[in-house]
């Protein structure tokens, strides 16, 4: 009788490509890639993510460059290829009332708005998910004193919130995006919370404290890693309402501060232009729907995707 045997890495492949995990990770893509909203969302996202890496290459001009030697009016988009003369400077989308390149300063505020967006719901889901985690798993009289806190912030407006910690703090982009993340805090701590409150009913968590696992690791280890997919479709959708929120600041003079090529503040600053040069307000506009509708439909599509009774 005689037996073959496979080399060791060719045995270790196999195993790796039948265990759980990996299966659980491979279904998971598939489920993903099957939805079209989310498909569609990775596409404008990518699209945004290159334009806020390349923005050096992609601009032509420095988003803070001032064309002194032109009129000191708002001037209309001159592309050469179109017909605009050459005796003119080229200017994708026009120039704002500073005399700065429209379209260099929205390819520079990809690079802002993607920035303050992760940041800020990073600094949310940092800290709800822990205040949530603990008081889910602890619960009992830090559960109730917790969540009451978490309460009273929610009853309040959020972007009426912010703007109170901002006023507090001062104008900038990083006190902006600093309130934003406060407010932002209770609902990642509710979130996670229920999906805590969820787990640790399970199996697994009671034979974990069977075997004498501390309750640190139990946490950490076993019930957080199963209760993240709520907090990742959560979060994505937060990421669009940061952008706007922050957005919403800037335009009221709260947030960025000139010369910062940020999206909001360039709608902001060329309010009163909606009727003589309605194109200062659609491009920077446009760019930051289109930002918002990406991560709002890949929220969705990671929400259908990850939801268990949709993919039995």
């Amino acid at each position: 009788m005689t037996t073959t045997t496979q080399p060791l890495p060719e045995v270790v492949a196999d195993r790796l490509a039948g265990s759980p995990a990996t299966g659980i990770w491979r279904d998971t893509l598939r489920n993903i890639l099957r939805q079209r909203n989310a498909l569609v969302g990775l596409a404008i996202l990518g699209v945004l993510v290159l334009m806020a890496i390349f923005a050096d290459q992609i601009a032509t001009y420095r988003p803070d460059h001032v064309f002194r030697d032109e009129t000191g009016r708002r001037n209309d988009p001159c592309i050469h290829a179109l017909g605009c003369a050459t005796s003119q400077t080229q200017h994708l989308f026009g120039t704002d009332a500073n005399q700065q390149d429209v379209f260099s300063r929205v390819v520079h505020g990809a690079r802002i708005s993607l920035q303050v967006g992760f940041i800020t719901v990073g600094f949310a889901i940092l800290l709800g998910a822990l205040i949530g985690a603990v008081a889910g798993f602890v619960g009992g009289w830090v559960d109730n004193v917790v969540m009451r806190i978490m309460d009273v912030l929610l009853a309040f407006p959020a972007l009426l919130l912010a703007i109170a910690i901002v006023t507090v703090l001062g104008n900038g982009l990083i006190n902006a995006q600093l309130a934003i993340g406060i407010v932002a805090i209770p609902i990642y701590a509710r979130v996670t919370r229920a999906s805590v409150l969820s787990v640790r009913e399970q199996d697994f968590v009671t034979a974990a404290r069977a075997l004498g696992e501390s309750p640190h690791g139990i946490l950490f280890r076993r019930i957080m890693p199963n209760a993240l997919t709520p907090l990742i479709v959560q979060g994505t959708l937060g990421i669009a309402g940061a952008i706007l929120d922050v957005a919403a600041l800037s335009f009221l003079g709260l947030g960025a501060q000139p010369p910062l090529a940020e999206w909001g503040l360039m709608i902001g600053a060329e309010r009163n232009s909606v009727f003589n040069a309605p194109h200062l307000l659609i491009f920077p506009g446009l760019a930051l729907a289109l930002t918002v509708l990406a991560f709002n439909l890949l929220g969705d599509g990671l929400r259908d995707a990850l939801d268990p009774r949709l993919n039995r």
